[in-house]
């Protein structure tokens, strides 16, 4: 019990740390830009820590350790070589745009160049996306006490239903919580909690790798003697995950045929270069929560240089984490047999392994550490995740609608009042995915994750891309037009529309389209940029707009 007792001490600890950081800064939240960019006065460092703790999710923690299980080597590390290609470009070009005009939501940006008509399409867009992903991660940290109940009633572990309810009470405090101290001290609480947060997730990632070695014989050299099937440890994989298609090499060549099998892949050479590339540049360039952290620094220097930083400062993390899930795949299949393991149809839960292994197996003290860990990735992500989508939403909305004066506290009231109201339905969207992923427990975290934002932020990007790149194209009634256009065409090629008919009618509607490759996440945002850009460019810029670019 003294070990229980400790872990809790750890995590109670870091609850009362986080939430008077929250009431210390609430004194110095006067104005909307002190509540949403922190008076543009956070150091570079502390916008790099804030930067990395978005990125590194629970999703990522619990998700990444998975896929490092399931492939048993680094492929999914390839995706970093895109992370950094695009933030030099975010950092040369969208953020001295942004810092030019002085935007606090970066929608503002695109009624600047274009018009009102513009802004408005695109923050429904992040609003929408921003928060299905981030709801949908709000699930995964409660799969730790999933883990937690069935080891403590053994005899009677949860079922589909139960779990459900479970996680929906945890899901449901660590939501409000993080409301709280968000909604207290604005984005300043945000920024230097995840400071906090980064350093105890760095502190067990370190453990976690740290106690696995120490747990297989020979350490990393007597893992890699059970590490020799031949896609084991490797960092490259140039060819998709299945050889090309034989009636699409004798219908359409094998050329084709290659590219396809390349676009239903997920972590390939090519996914690292242009798939990875596209989808940074949209969450790391068009997405208000991730910006807005950017934003906060002093000048466009030094947000660049946290920009890039972040990007050289997640390779190490990203092996780390896939490091984890390889070792546990050796330690689960070659060290310890463990016959309670969470398993699915298909063979052991990778979504569930690291959790099993957090509760099951490190010793008090430790595990309160790494959970503290998983609360402070989730709560990183979230809070931010509040705060942009209450900024967007009333900057781009509800100060129109409304006219809220400015000055005072007016506009700072509604803005807290509207991160609360976004945590409900974050909470939602997260009890949504928790039922979904109870009765379907083969599904992929990463996948859903990725998956959400994939279907509209290639749309979002190639809007920007033509406020950015070009003077002349692009107009109020040409870009919703390609937005939408945009969204439909990744809907196509990801299989929606065939998916969905199959369920209605049973039959195919893809049949004669054997040449067309079904796109895994990583392709989506790419596809749906080039589509938007296409159309957006056959539309005129009105000349008085035009001048807004770079």
């Amino acid at each position: 019990m003294w070990a229980v007792a400790f872990d809790l001490v750890i995590v109670g600890i870091y609850f009362a740390i986080i939430i008077g950081i929250g009431v210390h800064f609430s004194r110095s939240n006067k104005s909307v830009a002190d509540f949403a960019l922190g008076g543009r006065s956070i150091p570079w460092w502390a916008v790099l820590a804030s930067i990395l703790a978005s990125e590194i999710s629970a999703g990522t923690f619990f998700g990444t350790p998975g896929e490092g299980f399931r492939l048993r080597n680094y492929t999914y590390a390839q995706l970093m070589v895109g992370y950094l290609l695009a933030r030099l470009v975010v950092s040369a070009v969208f953020i001295p745009a942004f810092y030019k005009h002085n935007v606090v939501s970066i929608y503002e940006f695109l009624e600047i160049r274009f018009g009102p008509r513009t802004r408005s399409m695109a923050s429904v867009i992040f609003l929408l996306t921003r928060s299905l992903a981030s709801g949908s991660r709000l699930w995964v940290p409660t799969l730790l006490v999933v883990v937690i109940w069935n080891q403590l009633n053994p005899t009677r572990p949860l079922g589909n239903w139960e779990q459900f309810w479970v996680t929906g009470v945890a899901l449901i405090l660590i939501t409000l919580l993080t409301a709280a101290y968000t909604a207290i001290g604005g984005i300043k609480a945000v920024i230097w909690t995840d400071v906090l947060q980064i350093a105890v997730l760095f502190g067990a990632l370190g453990f976690s790798v740290w106690y696995l070695l120490g747990h297989i014989p020979g350490g990393w050299e007597g893992a890699k003697s059970h590490l020799t099937a031949p896609h084991d440890l490797i960092l490259w994989q140039w060819q998709g995950d299945s050889p090309p298609d034989a009636a699409v090499v004798s219908h359409y060549g094998a050329t084709w045929a290659a590219i396809k099998s390349v676009l239903e892949s997920e972590f390939t050479v090519w996914t690292a270069l242009f798939g990875s590339l596209f989808v940074t540049l949209a969450t790391h360039g068009t997405d208000q929560d991730m910006v807005q952290r950017m934003l906060t620094a002093k000048n466009k220097r030094q947000s660049a240089l946290a920009t890039i930083l972040s990007g050289l400062a997640d390779i190490p993390v990203t092996y780390a984490v896939l490091t984890i899930g390889i070792l546990l795949s050796v330690y689960y299949n070659h060290v310890v047999h463990d016959p309670a393991l969470p398993m699915t149809p298909r063979g052991p839960d990778n979504t569930r392994i690291f959790p099993y292994f957090v509760v099951n197996v490190m010793p008090g003290g430790l595990r309160g550490l790494v959970i503290a860990g998983v609360l402070a990735t989730t709560m990183g992500s979230l809070g931010t995740a509040m705060n942009s989508l209450a900024t967007s939403y009333s900057r781009d909305f509800h100060f129109r609608w409304f006219k809220t004066p400015e000055g005072g506290h007016s506009r700072v009231r509604v803005i807290k009042l509207s991160t609360v109201g976004f945590a409900l339905v974050l909470i939602l969207v997260g009890l949504a995915t928790a039922f979904v992923k109870a009765h379907n427990p083969g599904l992929s975290i990463i996948g859903i994750i990725l998956g959400s934002f994939g279907y509209t932020y290639g749309s979002l990007l190639g809007i920007f891309i033509v406020a950015l790149f070009t003077q002349t194209r692009g107009s109020e009634l040409g870009n919703p037009i390609a937005m939408l256009a945009g969204i439909l065409f990744v809907a196509w090629l990801s299989n929606l529309p065939n998916d969905l008919w199959k369920m209605i009618t049973g039959n195919s509607l893809y049949a004669n389209f054997l040449w067309l490759p079904v796109i895994e996440f990583p392709w989506r945002i790419m596809a749906g940029t080039f589509a938007t850009v296409a159309v957006a460019l056959c539309f005129k810029s009105r000349p008085q707009t035009a001048p807004a670019g770079r």
